[in-house]
Protein backbone atom coordinates (compact mmCIF):
# COMPACT_ATOMS: atom_id res chain seq x y z
CA UNK A 1 0.00 0.00 0.00
CA UNK A 2 1.29 3.45 -0.89
CA UNK A 3 1.26 6.12 1.75
CA UNK A 4 -1.26 8.78 0.82
CA UNK A 5 -2.50 11.93 2.50
CA UNK A 6 -6.23 12.37 2.96
CA UNK A 7 -8.00 15.49 4.05
CA UNK A 8 -11.44 16.98 4.13
CA UNK A 9 -13.70 19.59 5.59
CA UNK A 10 -16.61 19.93 7.96
CA UNK A 11 -20.04 20.41 6.42
CA UNK A 12 -23.52 20.74 7.92
CA UNK A 13 -23.77 17.98 10.53
CA UNK A 14 -21.09 15.97 8.79
CA UNK A 15 -17.72 15.62 7.15
CA UNK A 16 -16.36 15.44 3.62
CA UNK A 17 -13.21 13.33 3.29
CA UNK A 18 -11.11 13.27 0.13
CA UNK A 19 -8.85 10.38 -0.80
CA UNK A 20 -6.64 9.75 -3.82
CA UNK A 21 -9.37 9.01 -6.38
CA UNK A 22 -12.65 9.52 -4.51
CA UNK A 23 -14.29 11.66 -1.86
CA UNK A 24 -16.98 10.81 0.64
CA UNK A 25 -19.74 12.74 2.35
CA UNK A 26 -20.78 11.43 5.76
CA UNK A 27 -23.76 13.18 7.36
CA UNK A 28 -25.75 12.59 10.51
CA UNK A 29 -29.38 12.88 9.39
CA UNK A 30 -32.14 14.34 11.58
CA UNK A 31 -33.37 10.80 12.36
CA UNK A 32 -29.95 9.91 13.80
CA UNK A 33 -28.76 7.63 10.97
CA UNK A 34 -25.46 8.26 9.21
CA UNK A 35 -25.71 8.64 5.44
CA UNK A 36 -22.54 8.11 3.41
CA UNK A 37 -22.06 8.93 -0.27
CA UNK A 38 -18.91 8.24 -2.26
CA UNK A 39 -17.98 10.01 -5.49
CA UNK A 40 -15.15 8.92 -7.78
CA UNK A 41 -13.06 11.67 -9.31
CA UNK A 42 -9.83 12.39 -11.15
CA UNK A 43 -7.96 15.40 -9.78
CA UNK A 44 -7.43 18.47 -11.95
CA UNK A 45 -3.66 18.08 -11.66
CA UNK A 46 -3.83 14.51 -13.00
CA UNK A 47 -6.06 15.59 -15.88
CA UNK A 48 -3.78 18.48 -16.77
CA UNK A 49 -0.52 16.63 -15.98
CA UNK A 50 0.54 19.49 -13.68
CA UNK A 51 1.10 17.60 -10.42
CA UNK A 52 4.86 18.24 -10.60
CA UNK A 53 4.65 21.93 -11.55
CA UNK A 54 5.02 24.13 -8.44
CA UNK A 55 2.55 27.02 -7.98
CA UNK A 56 0.35 25.83 -10.87
CA UNK A 57 -0.57 22.63 -9.03
CA UNK A 58 -1.49 24.73 -6.02
CA UNK A 59 -3.87 26.92 -8.02
CA UNK A 60 -5.59 23.87 -9.52
CA UNK A 61 -5.73 22.14 -6.14
CA UNK A 62 -7.41 25.21 -4.65
CA UNK A 63 -9.99 25.32 -7.45
CA UNK A 64 -10.66 21.62 -7.01
CA UNK A 65 -11.06 21.96 -3.23
CA UNK A 66 -13.47 24.83 -3.72
CA UNK A 67 -15.47 22.87 -6.29
CA UNK A 68 -15.74 19.74 -4.14
CA UNK A 69 -16.29 21.75 -0.99
CA UNK A 70 -19.20 23.72 -2.42
CA UNK A 71 -20.80 20.59 -3.87
CA UNK A 72 -20.63 18.60 -0.63
CA UNK A 73 -21.80 21.57 1.42
CA UNK A 74 -24.88 21.88 -0.79
CA UNK A 75 -25.49 18.15 -0.56
CA UNK A 76 -25.20 18.13 3.23
CA UNK A 77 -27.82 20.86 3.47
CA UNK A 78 -30.32 18.60 1.75
CA UNK A 79 -30.17 16.13 4.64
CA UNK A 80 -31.08 18.87 7.08
CA UNK A 81 -34.52 19.31 5.54
CA UNK A 82 -37.60 17.92 7.21
CA UNK A 83 -37.97 14.30 6.08
CA UNK A 84 -41.57 13.95 7.24
CA UNK A 85 -43.07 14.46 3.81
CA UNK A 86 -40.68 12.06 2.10
CA UNK A 87 -41.64 9.31 4.55
CA UNK A 88 -45.31 9.49 3.56
CA UNK A 89 -46.47 7.25 0.74
CA UNK A 90 -48.48 8.67 -2.11
CA UNK A 91 -52.05 7.41 -2.47
CA UNK A 92 -51.84 7.27 -6.23
CA UNK A 93 -49.40 7.40 -9.11
CA UNK A 94 -50.53 10.94 -9.90
CA UNK A 95 -49.81 12.13 -6.39
CA UNK A 96 -46.41 10.41 -6.49
CA UNK A 97 -45.51 12.10 -9.77
CA UNK A 98 -46.60 15.48 -8.42
CA UNK A 99 -44.52 15.02 -5.27
CA UNK A 100 -41.47 13.94 -7.25
CA UNK A 101 -41.84 17.01 -9.47
CA UNK A 102 -42.26 19.31 -6.48
CA UNK A 103 -39.21 17.73 -4.82
CA UNK A 104 -37.11 18.19 -7.95
CA UNK A 105 -38.16 21.83 -8.29
CA UNK A 106 -37.41 22.43 -4.61
CA UNK A 107 -33.96 20.85 -4.90
CA UNK A 108 -33.14 22.97 -7.93
CA UNK A 109 -34.36 26.08 -6.12
CA UNK A 110 -32.30 25.23 -3.04
CA UNK A 111 -29.17 24.63 -5.11
CA UNK A 112 -29.60 27.93 -6.93
CA UNK A 113 -30.07 29.71 -3.59
CA UNK A 114 -26.99 28.07 -2.04
CA UNK A 115 -24.82 28.71 -5.10
CA UNK A 116 -25.93 32.34 -5.13
CA UNK A 117 -25.19 32.68 -1.43
CA UNK A 118 -21.75 31.12 -1.81
CA UNK A 119 -20.86 33.34 -4.77
CA UNK A 120 -21.89 36.40 -2.77
CA UNK A 121 -19.88 35.07 0.17
CA UNK A 122 -16.80 34.71 -2.05
CA UNK A 123 -17.22 38.27 -3.31
CA UNK A 124 -17.69 39.41 0.29
CA UNK A 125 -14.52 37.56 1.37
CA UNK A 126 -12.41 39.12 -1.39
CA UNK A 127 -13.78 42.53 -0.54
CA UNK A 128 -13.29 42.14 3.22
CA UNK A 129 -9.94 40.36 3.36
CA UNK A 130 -8.20 41.65 0.21
CA UNK A 131 -9.66 44.94 -0.99
CA UNK A 132 -10.62 46.63 2.30
CA UNK A 133 -7.12 46.30 3.84
CA UNK A 134 -5.59 47.57 0.58
CA UNK A 135 -7.95 50.57 0.56
CA UNK A 136 -7.34 51.45 4.21
CA UNK A 137 -3.57 51.11 4.01
CA UNK A 138 -3.49 53.23 0.85
CA UNK A 139 -4.54 56.18 3.02
CA UNK A 140 -1.11 56.01 4.66
CA UNK A 141 0.40 57.49 1.51
CA UNK A 142 -0.87 60.81 2.83
CA UNK A 143 1.71 60.65 5.62
CA UNK A 144 4.50 58.51 4.11
CA UNK A 145 5.89 57.61 0.69
CA UNK A 146 7.52 54.37 1.86
CA UNK A 147 5.85 51.50 0.03
CA UNK A 148 7.07 48.85 2.45
CA UNK A 149 5.40 50.59 5.40
CA UNK A 150 2.09 50.80 3.54
CA UNK A 151 2.25 47.18 2.35
CA UNK A 152 3.27 45.86 5.76
CA UNK A 153 0.42 47.80 7.35
CA UNK A 154 -1.97 46.30 4.82
CA UNK A 155 -0.86 42.80 5.79
CA UNK A 156 -1.27 43.47 9.49
CA UNK A 157 -4.73 44.95 8.90
CA UNK A 158 -5.68 41.88 6.84
CA UNK A 159 -4.57 39.51 9.60
CA UNK A 160 -6.42 41.56 12.19
CA UNK A 161 -9.66 41.48 10.21
CA UNK A 162 -9.29 37.73 9.65
CA UNK A 163 -8.72 36.97 13.33
CA UNK A 164 -11.63 39.19 14.39
CA UNK A 165 -13.90 37.51 11.85
CA UNK A 166 -12.98 34.00 13.05
CA UNK A 167 -13.48 34.98 16.70
CA UNK A 168 -16.91 36.45 16.02
CA UNK A 169 -18.29 33.53 13.97
CA UNK A 170 -16.88 30.98 16.42
CA UNK A 171 -19.41 32.28 18.96
CA UNK A 172 -22.39 31.31 16.77
CA UNK A 173 -24.07 28.01 17.86
CA UNK A 174 -24.38 26.55 14.34
CA UNK A 175 -20.80 27.44 13.47
CA UNK A 176 -19.62 25.97 16.76
CA UNK A 177 -21.13 22.59 15.80
CA UNK A 178 -19.43 22.78 12.42
CA UNK A 179 -16.13 23.52 14.18
CA UNK A 180 -16.74 20.43 16.36
CA UNK A 181 -17.06 18.32 13.20
CA UNK A 182 -13.89 20.03 11.98
CA UNK A 183 -12.18 18.78 15.13
CA UNK A 184 -13.56 15.28 14.54
CA UNK A 185 -12.15 15.28 11.00
CA UNK A 186 -8.66 16.14 12.27
CA UNK A 187 -8.81 13.65 15.12
CA UNK A 188 -9.81 10.80 12.80
CA UNK A 189 -6.93 11.53 10.42
CA UNK A 190 -4.45 11.92 13.28
CA UNK A 191 -5.68 8.64 14.79
CA UNK A 192 -5.12 6.73 11.56
CA UNK A 193 -1.77 8.36 10.82
CA UNK A 194 -0.61 7.46 14.33
CA UNK A 195 -1.34 3.79 13.67
CA UNK A 196 -4.35 3.47 15.98
CA UNK A 197 -7.55 1.64 15.08
CA UNK A 198 -10.38 3.95 14.11
CA UNK A 199 -12.82 3.61 16.97
CA UNK A 200 -14.76 6.57 18.40
CA UNK A 201 -12.89 6.24 21.69
CA UNK A 202 -9.48 6.16 19.99
CA UNK A 203 -10.36 9.09 17.73
CA UNK A 204 -11.24 11.33 20.68
CA UNK A 205 -7.85 10.63 22.30
CA UNK A 206 -5.97 12.41 19.52
CA UNK A 207 -5.34 16.10 18.97
CA UNK A 208 -7.82 18.18 17.03
CA UNK A 209 -5.00 20.10 15.31
CA UNK A 210 -3.40 19.15 12.00
CA UNK A 211 -0.68 20.77 9.88
CA UNK A 212 -2.47 20.29 6.56
CA UNK A 213 -5.61 22.09 7.73
CA UNK A 214 -7.25 24.67 5.50
CA UNK A 215 -7.10 27.13 8.39
CA UNK A 216 -3.31 26.91 8.31
CA UNK A 217 -3.49 27.45 4.57
CA UNK A 218 -5.52 30.65 5.02
CA UNK A 219 -3.08 32.03 7.56
CA UNK A 220 -0.15 31.27 5.27
CA UNK A 221 -2.06 33.08 2.50
CA UNK A 222 -2.11 36.14 4.76
CA UNK A 223 1.64 35.86 5.36
CA UNK A 224 2.55 35.20 1.71
CA UNK A 225 0.38 38.11 0.57
CA UNK A 226 2.54 40.49 2.61
CA UNK A 227 5.67 39.30 0.80
CA UNK A 228 4.11 39.27 -2.68
CA UNK A 229 2.49 42.69 -2.34
CA UNK A 230 5.82 44.17 -1.27
CA UNK A 231 6.75 44.01 -4.95
CA UNK A 232 3.69 46.04 -5.99
CA UNK A 233 4.63 49.68 -5.52
CA UNK A 234 1.79 52.02 -6.46
CA UNK A 235 -0.30 54.61 -4.67
CA UNK A 236 -2.92 54.64 -7.45
CA UNK A 237 -5.88 53.11 -5.67
CA UNK A 238 -7.51 51.34 -8.63
CA UNK A 239 -4.20 49.75 -9.66
CA UNK A 240 -3.61 48.71 -6.09
CA UNK A 241 -7.02 47.04 -5.80
CA UNK A 242 -6.74 45.39 -9.22
CA UNK A 243 -3.32 43.94 -8.36
CA UNK A 244 -4.79 42.36 -5.23
CA UNK A 245 -7.42 40.52 -7.26
CA UNK A 246 -5.06 39.44 -10.06
CA UNK A 247 -2.43 38.12 -7.66
CA UNK A 248 -4.81 35.90 -5.68
CA UNK A 249 -3.95 32.78 -7.79
CA UNK A 250 -0.22 33.43 -7.38
CA UNK A 251 -0.54 33.82 -3.62
CA UNK A 252 -2.70 30.71 -3.41
CA UNK A 253 -0.18 28.69 -5.41
CA UNK A 254 2.78 29.75 -3.27
CA UNK A 255 0.82 29.12 -0.07
CA UNK A 256 -0.01 25.62 -1.27
CA UNK A 257 3.70 24.85 -1.62
CA UNK A 258 4.27 26.07 1.95
CA UNK A 259 1.52 23.89 3.40
CA UNK A 260 2.60 20.94 1.25
CA UNK A 261 6.14 21.16 2.60
CA UNK A 262 5.01 21.61 6.20
CA UNK A 263 2.71 18.61 5.97
CA UNK A 264 5.38 16.32 4.49
CA UNK A 265 8.29 17.21 6.78
CA UNK A 266 8.94 17.30 10.50
CA UNK A 267 11.77 19.72 11.10
CA UNK A 268 12.37 23.18 12.52
CA UNK A 269 11.26 24.94 9.33
CA UNK A 270 8.03 22.99 9.01
CA UNK A 271 7.23 23.53 12.69
CA UNK A 272 7.76 27.28 12.32
CA UNK A 273 5.57 27.38 9.22
CA UNK A 274 2.85 25.35 10.93
CA UNK A 275 2.83 27.13 14.30
CA UNK A 276 0.60 30.13 13.40
CA UNK A 277 -1.96 27.93 11.63
CA UNK A 278 -2.07 25.48 14.53
CA UNK A 279 -2.73 28.40 16.86
CA UNK A 280 -5.62 29.63 14.70
CA UNK A 281 -7.07 26.10 14.77
CA UNK A 282 -7.76 26.67 18.46
CA UNK A 283 -10.55 28.91 17.17
CA UNK A 284 -11.72 26.95 14.12
CA UNK A 285 -11.82 23.49 15.74
CA UNK A 286 -13.68 22.39 18.85
CA UNK A 287 -13.66 19.14 20.81
CA UNK A 288 -16.20 16.74 19.20
CA UNK A 289 -18.36 14.09 20.86
CA UNK A 290 -18.51 10.34 20.21
CA UNK A 291 -21.35 10.71 17.71
CA UNK A 292 -19.28 13.12 15.62
CA UNK A 293 -16.30 10.77 15.80
CA UNK A 294 -18.51 8.04 14.35
CA UNK A 295 -19.40 10.28 11.41
CA UNK A 296 -15.70 11.01 10.83
CA UNK A 297 -14.83 7.31 10.86
CA UNK A 298 -17.52 6.58 8.28
CA UNK A 299 -16.10 9.33 6.07
CA UNK A 300 -12.55 7.95 6.32
CA UNK A 301 -13.36 4.29 5.71
CA UNK A 302 -15.39 5.21 2.62
CA UNK A 303 -12.26 6.45 0.80
CA UNK A 304 -9.44 4.32 2.22
CA UNK A 305 -8.85 0.90 3.74
CA UNK A 306 -7.81 2.34 7.08
CA UNK A 307 -7.09 -1.08 8.58
CA UNK A 308 -4.48 -1.79 5.92
CA UNK A 309 -3.16 1.77 6.28
CA UNK A 310 -2.83 1.41 10.07
CA UNK A 311 -1.10 -1.94 9.61
CA UNK A 312 1.46 -0.31 7.30
CA UNK A 313 2.00 2.52 9.80
CA UNK A 314 2.72 0.02 12.55
CA UNK A 315 5.06 -2.04 10.37
CA UNK A 316 6.40 0.97 8.42
CA UNK A 317 5.88 -1.04 5.25
CA UNK A 318 4.51 1.48 2.78
CA UNK A 319 5.48 1.06 -0.86
CA UNK A 320 7.79 3.66 -2.43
Amino acid sequence: MKKISIGGQAVLEGIMMKGKDSYSLSVRKPDGDIEVEVTDYVSFNERCHTSKIPIVRGVLAFIESLYIGLGTLMKSSEYMEDEEETDKKADSKTEMDEKMLDKKEKEEGDKAYIIGTLVLSLIFAIGLFMLLPAFISNLLYKVTDRHWIVNLSEGLIRMGIFLLYVIVISKMPDIKRTFMYHGAEHKAINCMEAGDDLTPENVLKHTRFHRRCGTSFLFIVMFVSIIVFMFVKTDVIWLRLLSRILLIPVIGGISYEFIRYAGAHDNAISRILSAPGLWIQRLTTKEPDLAMAEVAIKAVEAVIDWREYVKCVREDSFED
